[in-house]
């Protein structure tokens, strides 16, 4: 018998004209609507064994509400568990874009003898219980009914997408106006449909008034199906204009991409002007904008890298304790071995979309060759390297630095210039800034030609001459006066510390707070295929 087609997740996040999106809709106990303002989903996949974990967080009236998600298989309690809600936090930072500073060292004082192969690293690879409810005339079915935390859950199947709308208004649900046509193509390839009521009873309520919203427990479920795609075009019920779309797969040894939509990847290692230290949310949401704009319809890969490591690092590692709570415990091949996913045999993938309601296709993804990029690493040119690579691992990350020339004396006869590490005499080095939230950054508050110091010609940006940027108390500004030679212009670079194969990432939507945040999740659909298509793994 034919599988049917698998899901991926999201994260969700609305703004007037500009929303976050998730792949289905809310359905609330009243006539009020529902909104979402922090969703986060992981994903894991390995095989046809899916994953999902997500974690919301709702904005509403407190009467009793429900999630519909359509899925490829009856789900059973023992399939369904709630979540600590901290992982996911961990996971938003390590997929973050990150800001880092550097500082030129003494051009006098002696060379360190730095093995460059570390330098260019980022390292080392390290029963149906069916119930008797209402909707026998409308053709709907409970196939499944169990309580897993604050969750009612319910799984319905369904012989055509009216009835399925009739049944959810007749038990008191407003589900968004247009939902049905949207629902249809799911009803007819046989697909079944989660509906997981909140009992406000047993829900943590916090704020008051207008902001008054929901603690939720997170979700995860699991279920196997042969192609792994993200349907996202239910979620168009939910829309308010654009959406902006994140998803996060962790998968063995494994990154991946879309088949169905052309795939490109952020610019990255750039170094930007100091200014750009208060401003690096509104910095990233410009260069997002930038290539989406130049890239219409693309699918934006902006992390790959272990999932147990960074270089550098905003923020603490993915441990197995995370990857079990995620699914690690219900893929085949960790239940068995789970000192091995210590070592980083997991690959966390950021892909990044925006769509409007054109939208025409869900998105299928399928594994990819490793790459690399956004290192302080040295190419074959002898200068930073510039965009991504081909590699034997992964290691590609959004990375962005600020860059302080040497302002001391310079007395000897041979100075190397373009040294680069912590910050003189000693001082302490920040962590890396990741760029999170931001689906509060402002948009066009950066102008990207001069924020950078070098063209990024992927994009059609040219760069502004320092001189021309009225930027006060920049004297140490990489091009400005006595700015220092890029690294590797005539010396490798020097970290302060060797580094290890690390890696982490970065999160979060472009999408500009004009006026009160307005959010939305959705539901998780899969598309039955008339073909099996089965992912072949690339180790």
């Amino acid at each position: 018998m034919m599988k049917r087609a698998l899901i991926v997740a999201a994260f969700a996040a609305f703004v007037p004209r500009v929303a976050d999106a998730f792949c289905g809709f809310y359905v609330a106990g009243s006539n009020e609507k529902l909104y979402n303002d922090a969703t986060q989903v992981v994903l894991m996949r390995e095989g046809t064994r899916t994953v999902l974990a997500m974690q919301n967080a709702y904005k509403g009236p407190p009467e009793a509400f429900a999630m519909v998600v359509p899925v490829p298989v009856v789900l059973q309690e023992k399939d369904v568990k709630t979540l600590p809600k901290e992982v996911f936090g961990k996971v938003d930072t390590m997929g973050a874009p990150r800001l880092v500073e550097y500082w030129e060292q003494d051009p006098c004082a002696p060379e360190v003898d730095y093995d460059m192969a570390v330098a260019r690293a980022g390292g080392a690879p390290t029963s149906a219980a069916e119930g008797t409810g209402k909707g026998g005339d409308l053709g709907v079915k409970i196939e499944a009914k169990f309580t897993v935390g604050e969750y009612q859950i319910l799984i319905l199947s369904a012989k055509d997408s009216t009835g399925l709308d009739t049944w959810l208004r007749r038990e008191k649900y407003t589900i968004p106006a247009g939902a049905e046509p949207l629902l249809r193509p799911y009803v007819e390839s046989g697909m079944k449909f989660f509906v997981a009521k909140v009992d406000p009873a047993k829900v943590k309520w916090v704020g008051t008034g207008n902001d008054k919203r929901a603690e939720l427990s997170p979700l995860r479920f699991h279920y196997d199906a042969d192609e792994f795609a993200l349907p996202i075009r239910l979620g168009l019920a939910n829309s308010n204009g654009t959406q902006d779309l994140i998803v996060n797969i962790l998968a063995p040894h494994q990154r991946y991409e879309v088949t169905n939509y052309k795939n490109v990847r952020i610019p990255t290692n750039l170094d930007v002007r100091p200014a750009m230290k208060e401003q690096f949310a509104e910095f990233y949401a410009a260069l997002f904008d930038r290539t989406v704009a130049q890239n219409p319809g693309a699918v934006v890969t902006e992390y790959a890298w272990d999932a147990g490591s960074c270089d550098p690092c905003p923020g603490p590692n993915l441990d197995y304790q995370d990857f079990a709570t995620l699914g690690a415990d219900v893929l085949s091949g960790t239940r068995d071995k789970p000192a091995a996913y210590q070592n980083g045999d997991f690959v966390l993938t950021r892909l990044h979309a925006r769509y409007g309601k054109d939208i025409t296709n869900d998105l299928v993804f399928k594994a990819a060759q490793p790459i690399a990029g956004g290192r302080e690493h040295l190419a074959n040119n002898g200068k930073l390297e510039e965009g991504s690579v081909a590699s034997p691992i992964n290691n590609f990350q959004g990375r962005y630095a600020i860059r302080y020339p040497w302002t001391g004396p310079i007395a000897c006869k041979d100075p190397k210039r373009g040294r680069w590490g912590g910050p003189p005499n000693g001082g302490n080095q920040q962590q890396p800034t990741a760029a999170k939230n931001l689906a509060y950054a402002k948009r066009d508050a950066v102008k990207l030609p001069e924020a950078v110091t070098r063209d990024v010609p992927e994009i059609g940006i040219k760069a502004a001459a320092a001189s021309s940027i009225a930027t006060p108390g920049t004297t140490t500004e990489p091009g400005s006066g006595s700015a220092a030679p890029s690294p590797g212009s005539d010396t490798k670079p020097a970290p302060t510390t060797p580094q290890k194969s690390k890696g982490c990432g970065c999160s979060g939507s472009s999408v500009s707070d004009s006026g009160g945040l307005l959010l939305v999740l959705g539901a998780l659909l899969v598309q039955k295929r008339r073909r099996r298509s089965r992912i072949q793994t690339v180790r």
